[in-house]
């Protein structure tokens, strides 16, 4: 992985840290409301740990195939892309 690693890993574990206070706000019988605003917050904080492994992929890993690799190389990664992107946006 060539994103920032220390960056992600303070992402994830803070991601951690809120998965943690979902299940202690369940257990506690939580208002939905309160519940449902911490499921965003952790959704939002995932999307954002994609985005910077996503940044490096694309500032590293396609850059170079696109600098150095074959057709077919080029090929696999553009459809790399693709699939990723048609994930995001579903």
């Amino acid at each position: 992985m060539i994103a920032d690693k220390t960056k992600i890993l303070r992402l994830l574990k803070t991601s951690k840290g809120q998965l943690e206070g979902l299940i202690k706000m369940i257990e506690q019988d939580r208002d939905c409301i309160e519940i449902s605003n911490q499921l965003l917050a952790c959704q939002s904080i995932l999307k954002k740990t994609n985005s910077e492994v996503l940044k490096g992929h694309f500032n590293h890993c396609i850059i170079e195939t696109l600098e150095k690799g074959s057709k077919e190389d080029i090929d696999e990664k553009m459809n790399e892309i693709v699939l990723v992107l048609d994930k995001l946006l579903k």
